[in-house]
């Protein structure tokens, strides 16, 4: 077993520095922020002044080593627009994306999970039809034309809830089901097929057998053991939401970390984007370092092949 810790973690941590490498190249891509950051007449004295007081100045790759030895130290910067360390505007933002990410798992789940088991048990009906077709619906619309399509319906037309912003409850409806749109699709996939496992086993017929009522046979026996792929996966679904809420907070304008990446990159502010994806990127390999753990626990062959 340690052995097998070790490997996953040495996989994490390679995993990470690749990401902080593409995070730190790709957001110097967005163009120079001395241009935002200062007027049009400033002085030449000026622009090399600001500069150097970033750090600008010094070769791409000693920017680089500067900004891993400070993120292991805790330290992203500080924001050019905010004016406040990039990590605590990202810590401060963090609450309202977990907010949205465990309401879009929760909506996926209720949706998934229902339509993967009557799919299974009326394999090859209607409902087993019906439901492939709405697991394919669900990945051929991307998050941001659900949530265009839920403001122009239930927010401009209906006027039953709120477009945007952050509040009680109704300010969530929308945007959770925007982000937990895409995810129904594999979770009703891998509930359908668990189910499709579960139900021709010798248990089950067993209990069949007995005269076990088949509502008792379904919803308890059957879902509890089908639940299980369901339930090691939704760590990598909810990390998957925390970082893919980019989109649906920008639509909604949800004050997450997402938007604050999003408007971070607009106005270049490299400490705000560095710390913001890294530190999605962090939390993603952690659920999936996690979910690897689990599986070699319960099954020992799959540590052993590792």
């Amino acid at each position: 077993m340690s052995g097998f810790l070790i490997r996953r973690l040495a996989q994490g941590v390679i995993s990470i520095v690749g990401a902080s490498i593409v995070i730190f190249l790709i957001s110097r891509l967005s163009g120079d922020p001395i241009l935002i950051l200062l007027p049009n007449d400033a002085s030449p004295a000026l622009i090399e002044d600001t500069r150097r007081n970033l750090g600008l100045d010094q070769p791409l790759w000693r920017q680089y080593l500067i900004f891993a030895q400070n993120a292991l130290a805790g330290d992203f910067g500080r924001s050019y627009r905010w004016q406040m360390p990039a990590l605590r505007l990202i810590l401060d933002r963090l609450p309202a994306t977990i907010e949205l990410a465990l309401c879009g798992l929760v909506f996926s789940v209720l949706i998934a999970v229902p339509i993967g088991v009557l799919s299974a048990v009326h394999r090859g009906g209607w409902i087993d039809r019906v439901g492939r077709i709405f697991a394919m619906l669900g990945q051929a619309m991307p998050a941001f034309w659900v949530g265009l399509l839920l403001i122009l319906v239930f927010a401009i037309h209906l006027n039953w809830l709120p477009a945007f912003g952050h509040g009680g409850v109704s300010h969530v409806i929308l945007p959770a089901i925007a982000l937990g749109w895409y995810p129904v699709a594999a979770q009703t996939r891998i509930v359908r097929s668990a189910m499709l496992d579960v139900l021709d086993s010798d248990h089950i017929r067993l209990s069949r057998a007995l005269g076990t009522p088949e509502h008792l046979i379904v919803w308890k026996y059957a879902l509890r053991n089908a639940a299980i792929p369901l339930l090691t996966m939704l760590g990598v679904y909810f990390a998957a939401m925390l970082g893919g809420a980019f989109v649906v907070e920008t639509i909604f304008a949800w004050p997450g970390v997402g938007r604050t990446v999003v408007e971070a990159v607009f106005s270049r502010d490299f400490p705000v984007v560095q710390a913001g994806v890294l530190f999605t990127s962090i939390l993603f390999v952690i659920s999936n370092l996690l979910v690897d753990l689990s599986y070699g626990i319960v099954d020992p062959r799959i540590r052993d092949a590792r």
